[in-house]
Order: structure tokens, then sequence, then C-alpha cells
């Protein structure tokens, strides 16, 4: 469905120049990125690329990377399961809507999670379009033949020495070019570089609404002094995917002229809030579930485990989720100090280091020696797949509770 060439790894694989496409140019331009952020996103080596902890996709000019998780023992794992357990992944944290995509849509096989974000954006600016642009007061500086509004008392000396007849001033106006619509309106720009084929006709058209706009250099200020109230709130998803859009896009990195946009998950993070986010949604009655919590540990240092859960006689357990496919039968010294740590901070009998399953099974509970206190830790794993599908959240989250008993 697009005129972009795909190329999809999995974290933690290399590519090198000359592999599926992938150029001096591609491989230039991804270094200036990556020390562009302080070398986080991936290892530079000898002439190529070593994947890390993130995912999701990296788009240079007409080619795009697609980075997906995997946890399995496979060694040619399907690259669309995985694609879908990352987009399915997303929804669940909120970082992407799919059901503003119409569910025929879905059905058919995108390019790359991108695809998805730039059909979503389309389809929301269409909306607001055909429910009608709403109009804002901004204030605007130009020359008057009449005092309108304030005189710039500055601006009025440089410009209107000679011309005493002109007035330089700031006044208001109340019409459709203001910052919303030119932050949408620069979206949509960006765009022109990026899209594939079969979107190209619906942007024309939406730019089309957009001509007698402004076109500003917008950057992450201009976001953050946008305020939504009642009668723009229907602008917020929209404005967020703009927001993702223009702040992951680097014009010509490179000496050529291939523009990147990024769009990168740490899937440690992603893994950490998707547990939380099915045990908030699926937890049983008498439980409460938190997240980030945070307390003092050392002067100004402070530890954070990943979830604590609460039940109604008020006892804790702590959960620490883990990306990663270990096949080990005990938890490590560094692992244990720190799940130690968490059982006296937040006064928990267990805690549990939760990895994802393949073929490993779940330790007992190990007691720490402390004092006569009864603390107890154990290595967890849960299962996600099911012939190649992602297991339902309900049942993954009561896996984990039970793990806990």
């Amino acid at each position: 469905m697009s005129n972009t060439k795909l190329i999809q790894v999995f974290e933690y694989k290399k590519l090198k120049i000359g592999e599926f496409g992938f150029s001096k140019n591609h491989f230039d331009a991804m270094v200036r990125f990556n020390e562009k952020n302080e070398n986080k996103y991936f290892t530079i080596i000898h002439n190529g690329i070593l994947f890390n902890s993130y995912v999701g996709v990296i788009q240079i000019g007409g080619l795009t990377i697609e980075i997906l998780p995997k946890a399995d023992n496979n060694d040619n794992p399907e690259k669309g399961t995985w694609q879908s357990v990352l987009l399915q992944m997303l929804k669940v944290c909120k970082h992407i809507n799919i059901d503003n995509v119409s569910e025929t849509n879905l059905k058919k096989k995108y390019n790359s999670i991108l695809d998805i974000y730039f059909e979503m954006y389309l389809n929301e600016i269409e909306i607001l379009i055909k429910k009608g642009l709403i109009k804002k007061y901004r204030r605007v500086q130009s020359n008057q033949l009449a005092l309108k509004g304030k005189l710039v008392f500055t601006h009025n000396i440089q410009k209107n020495l000679i011309h005493k007849e002109r007035f330089y001033c700031e006044h208001q106006v109340y019409d459709k070019d203001h910052l919303i619509h030119q932050i949408l309106f620069k979206g949509l720009i960006i765009l022109k570089d990026l899209l594939n084929n079969e979107f190209k006709d619906k942007l024309n058209r939406l730019l089309f609404q957009f001509q007698d706009y402004q076109e500003v250099n917008i950057n992450k200020s201009h976001f953050d002094i946008v305020i939504l109230n009642r009668n723009s709130v229907s602008y917020s998803r929209a404005l967020d995917i703009a927001k993702m859009i223009i702040l992951n896009y680097s014009p010509n990195l490179n000496s050529g002229n291939d523009n990147m946009l990024t769009l990168l998950f740490d899937m440690n993070k992603l893994w950490e809030e998707y547990i939380y986010r099915i045990l908030q949604k699926h937890k049983p009655v008498g439980f409460s579930v938190s997240f980030q919590n945070s307390d003092k540990f050392w002067e100004y240092k402070t530890i954070r485990p990943d979830i604590v859960i609460t039940n109604d006689n008020n006892e804790n357990f702590v959960i620490d989720t883990k990306w990663k496919i270990i096949d080990v039968k005990k938890p490590s010294d560094d692992d244990l100090k720190q799940m130690f740590t968490y059982n006296l901070h937040w006064e928990a009998e267990k805690s549990m280091l939760l990895y994802p399953k393949v073929n490993q099974e779940d330790t007992k509970f190990g007691k720490f020696h402390y004092n006569g206190l009864e603390k107890k830790c154990k290595l967890g794993f849960v299962k996600i797949l099911e012939n190649a599908v992602l297991i339902d959240a309900s049942i993954i989250s009561k896996s984990i509770f039970q793990k806990l008993i």
C-alpha cells in the first residue's frame, strides 16, 4: 500500500549498510539523530546500527524502519504478530487511538504503525473541517492608516518616521488563522514529504482548506501555550498527533535531502505501563493498583517500584516488571536487594519480578532473612501470546493476581 521501502527488525538486532536497502545516507542520518539525543536510542557499530530497548518507527525519506518487540525463542518470529502486539500495547497505554481508524481499515495491512498515526491525523482534521473550524481572538501588529487598538511606540518610530499619516498598532482580530490551526497546518505540511500515495489525495484536499493560513515554525513552546476550552476541546486528539509529528520531525539531518520522523518507545517502560493499566482495569473487588509510587531513600534520592497492589486488609504487594527473556530459577543478587528495599519501604510481605513467559515456570516465594520479618520475593512469568495473538487483557491480569497469592 506504500511507495516507501519498509525494513522490519526486532529489538537488539543489527542492521548493516547495504542490507534491505539501508544506505550510507540512512546510516549517517541515524547517527546524527542518535548523537542529538545523547545516543540513547541505539548503538552505532561498524557500518551499522545495533538496536536496543527502543521500539517503534524511524522514517528517513523513502525508507521506513520499524523496530518490533520480541518475547519468544523463535529464530524466525512472525513480524506481523509482534507488530500487532506493539499496536495493542500502544492502544492500551493510550499512545494510539485505534478506534479513530475504521474497522475496515484495521483489517488491512499497514506498512508501519506510522501509517496508522498519519491516517488518524487526516481523519481528525477532516472531521474538524466538516464541523466547521473555530474562530479565535488573536493579537496582531501592523501599520494602519487610522489608530486601531494600542500604538506600539518603538515600532511606530522605526517604521513611520517619514509616513506620519500611519500608525503601527497592536490590535485584536477574530478569525480562523490562529495558533491551533497553524499547528495543524504545520503537521499537514510535514506529511507532504512522508505520506505514501494512498493518502496523498486526502492530504491535498485538506491542505487546500488551509491555504490562507500562516505557516509558522512550530516548536514545543507553542504547544505549551495552547489552552483548550469548551469550543476547542474537540481539537485535542488532532493536536496530540500533530505534536507527535512536529516534535519528532528532523529535516535534513544529513547532507542529502532525506527528512526524518521518529516514533520510539522504551519497551521496558511500555511493558511496565501496559501491565499497570490491565491490572487497574481488571483488578478483583477489594484491590487497588497504583503506579510509579515514590519514596525518599537517601538524601535527595528516591526509590520507585513499578506497581504497588493493596487489598482491603491494607496488605501491600510490589511488582517490578522486566521486558526480557530469562531462563533462571532465582533472582539475581542485585534484583533481590532492590526488591527487599521495596518490601521494607512499602511494608509489603510479598514482591515479584514479572517477566514475559516463554517456557519458564514461576518460582516459589523465597524468604528474606532480616530481624525475623516475613518478607518474600519470587520470579513470575506471564504468558502474553496464544496462537500468535495477544491474550485478552483480563486473562493476563487474572493470572498475575493469582501469582501473588
